[in-house]
Formats: structure tokens, C-alpha cells, sequence
């Protein structure tokens, strides 16, 4: 394994987690599913010193993500680039915002991708299925955001196949989880994870991450 292999973690407000801002290890992190999965793998690769860098920014849709791309990712030549993102944009939409009122979920997605693929041809790639549950602000207009959740799933996945990425499911397995937990104990909000659904998300991106071995392995 490559020795201080760089881990970008990207997205909205679940990958921010209240990340720190500054450079002290004991927050800079956060507490989000990219805490989880920083601890175990620099805890089992420590020999390696890998390095886990988190970006995500509370708020951003896939058009936000793009336009800081070249500072949050480009510049910090990582190793693997883990995006979450996608539940912004369908929030916006759904509340009739100006910001929402054309979809650039797809588009700006897509620019993303090309440009990583472009300036870091080898830079693994992980996209994570964006995910909800029929409670809180989605359970409002559970019919609208479903359909428009579901378009963006099958955006990503058809994305991580043309771009040879990752796909890391989320739905159907959080779909699962409710049967041992309502809805609320895994999302609160609908959308937003609590501990335990953090703790779902680090498992599923680490049981499908280190089970693919273009990423599990460093060049």
C-alpha cells in the first residue's frame, strides 16, 4: 500500500458533520460517517500514515461542490474521492426555491467528474447513492421527493459505471435497516443522520469500498 495515501471525503451537511476548520486533528474530522471510517482505516493502516481529509460543506448542492473543486479537491491530490452528495438539490426544489428552479444536479455531477478525470486520471473514485426516509421534511410531500431521489440515484450509479467508479448503495439497504429501527432512529429528519445512522453509512461505504479491489488497493 501506498505510504500517506490521501482519502477526500465530499458532500453536504452529512459529510460536514461540524467539522473543524483548523488544523487540529481532534475535530478536523468531525463526527460524521467520515470520522467512522478515517478511525478504522488509520487505525489498521497506521504503518502507512494515510491522511483523511473532509470537505463536505453543510448546505451545498452538486453545482457547489463543482465551483470549489479546484481548492477542496484538485489541489490536495488525493488518492480516492469519496462524494455524497444530492438530497440539497432535491431540497431546494422541493421548497420552490430560486436556487432550485433548474436542476443542475446531473450537469454539474457530471463536470465534476470530468475534471477529476481529466487533471487526476488515477484518483480512485467512490460515489455514494444520495438517500432519504419517509419522515420528517420528505415525509411532507413523500411522493415528489421519492421521485426526484430516485432519478438522482439512478444518476449516480449510471455516472459511477461510465466514470469506473464505486457505487456504494444506500437506499435499499437503509430500507432494511428501518425494519430493526424506525425511520427517525437512522435519519431524524428524513434526511439527516443521527449516530447510529452514521454508523450504517461508514459500514456500508467500508463493506463495499475495501470489497472492490481497484479501490481498496493504492496504486
Amino acid at each position: 500500500m501506498k505510504t500517506n495515501r490521501v482519502i477526500l471525503f465530499q458532500g453536504d451537511s452529512i459529510t460536514d458533520g461540524a467539522r473543524g476548520r483548523s488544523d487540529d486533528p481532534n475535530h478536523i474530522l468531525g463526527h460524521s460517517y467520515a470520522y467512522l471510517i478515517g478511525a478504522k482505516l488509520g487505525y489498521e493502516w497506521a504503518e502507512h500514515k494515510p491522511v483523511f481529509y473532509n470537505r463536505g460543506i453543510s448546505g451545498d448542492r452538486a453545482s457547489d461542490l463543482y465551483a470549489r473543486w479546484n481548492e477542496d479537491a484538485i489541489s490536495l491530490k488525493p488518492d480516492m474521492i469519496s462524494i455524497l452528495i444530492g438530497v440539497n438539490d432535491a431540497w431546494r426544489t422541493m421548497n420552490g426555491e430560486p436556487s432550485g428552479v433548474t436542476d443542475r444536479f446531473g450537469r454539474a455531477y457530471r463536470h465534476v467528474l470530468e475534471e477529476t478525470r481529466e487533471v487526476l486520471p488515477d484518483t480512485k473514485l467512490v460515489l455514494c447513492e444520495p438517500f432519504i426516509l419517509n419522515t420528517g421534511a420528505p415525509a411532507v410531500n413523500w411522493a415528489a421527493w421519492s421521485e426526484k431521489l430516485s432519478a438522482y440515484q439512478r444518476t449516480v450509479r449510471d455516472l459511477a459505471e461510465e466514470f469506473g467508479a464505486v457505487f456504494v448503495p444506500m437506499q435499499e439497504a437503509l430500507n432494511e435497516a428501518c425494519k430493526r429501527a424506525d425511520a427517525s432512529y437512522w435519519l431524524w429528519d428524513g434526511v439527516h443522520p443521527t449516530a447510529a445512522g452514521h454508523e450504517w453509512i461508514a459500514r456500508q461505504w467500508l463493506d463495499t469500498v475495501l470489497g472492490d479491489p481497484s479501490a481498496a488497493k493504492a496504486e
